[in-house]
């Protein structure tokens, strides 16, 4: 599979990278086979940058990604995860969380701080069986701004100085926090999930004229905006909530128009994603080793160049996406 440097750094990246939030049993449970055979698929077809986080499944997703890379040599895989949320046991927890499912008794709390994000990633190290991580990525700090600067990013760019990671950044749903820290500490990239999709272009702002201005390497999360752009039907989800009729409307529209070029709606939705130049790579949660294998496909598949034409000539997306076999005349 392809690879790309992560910002012109020394790290390089496959196209797609495998999200492991579904490995924690996101919405659903899953098995601890189900899980290994998911990664061993993604393994077989070339992928070699893995997502996780202690938030995914409460440790569960950490756990089941090690098993499987603790077996593999270590200079031949990247992996990030995250910090900003310890896992501790509590004995007032609901039986059953909103969104994972199958999970510990432990559940997640916000810690921003310089000593927190240090216990943060001997914890994960320990549940992963890994001397260390590649990537580490400062997890959706909407509401901790200020906490995120002083002490997580202090924490991390003191781990990229020794030698600990090699990269550093933030993970998370919205541009605009992004773009700030950007502007405020020396990053080496982001994880921006659902801000950069066939529905949402709301990241070319700001965002990635700013990453590409600085050679911040952007990983693309939830291309499909949390399955919506998957399968547009009634009940689909926008942003982990049921989507609105107005968002239905303007995906049916998409995949009417990727139907009448002979083409799938998924392939679109990667596709288009990857053609940015300020995007590394495609990061594709899944829970299965058929939907892995449909994602690979999906990123391969040949999208006719008149279904892009069409699609910029209609007006769907933002005049300034650029869309693939584009070429980008951007200053920076």
């Amino acid at each position: 599979m392809k690879r790309m440097p992560l910002a012109g750094g020394s790290i390089e990246l496959t196209r797609l990278g495998l999200g492991t939030a579904p490995l924690g049993g996101l919405f659903a449970p899953l098995s601890a086979a189900g899980a290994e055979a998911t990664i061993e698929r993604a393994w077989s077809l070339g992928i070699r940058y893995f997502d996780t986080a202690p938030l995914y499944g409460f440790g569960l997703a950490e756990r089941r990604l090690g098993s499987f890379l603790r077996r593999q040599q270590r200079d031949s895989f990247v992996i990030s995860t995250k910090v900003g949320r310890l896992l501790r046991a509590d004995d007032h927890r609901p039986a059953e969380d909103g969104h994972y499912k199958g999970t510990s008794a432990e559940r997640p709390v916000y810690d921003y701080s310089y000593d927190g994000v240090m216990r943060s990633v001997e914890e994960s190290l320990d549940r992963l069986g890994l001397g260390h991580v590649d990537i580490l990525l400062v997890h959706d700090p909407d509401a901790h701004y200020d906490e995120a600067i002083a002490g997580a990013f202090r924490a991390l760019q003191q781990l990229r100085e020794d030698g600990t990671v090699r990269a550093i950044g933030a993970g998370m749903n919205q541009s605009e926090m992004l773009t700030r820290f950007a502007d405020a500490v020396p990053v080496d990239c982001f994880l921006l999930a659902g801000r950069y999709t066939l529905l949402d272009q709301g990241a070319l702002d700001s965002l990635f004229p700013a990453c590409l201005a600085r050679n911040i390497g952007i990983v693309l999360g939830g291309i499909y905006n949390s399955g919506i752009l998957a399968d547009p039907k009634v009940g689909a989800k926008f942003n982990y909530e049921d989507a609105d009729a107005s968002l239905l409307a303007r995906a049916q529209e998409l995949e009417a128009l990727c139907r009448k070029h002979g083409t799938e709606l998924k392939a679109a939705a990667i596709q288009f994603g990857l053609a940015h130049p300020a995007v590394t790579t495609a990061l594709l949660g899944a829970r299965s080793a058929e939907e892995v294998a449909d994602n690979a496909a999906m990123a391969a598949l040949a999208v006719p160049p008149a279904f892009w034409r069409e699609l910029r000539q209609r007006g769907l997306i933002d005049p300034r996406a650029l869309l693939p076999g584009e070429v980008c005349h951007h200053d920076h």
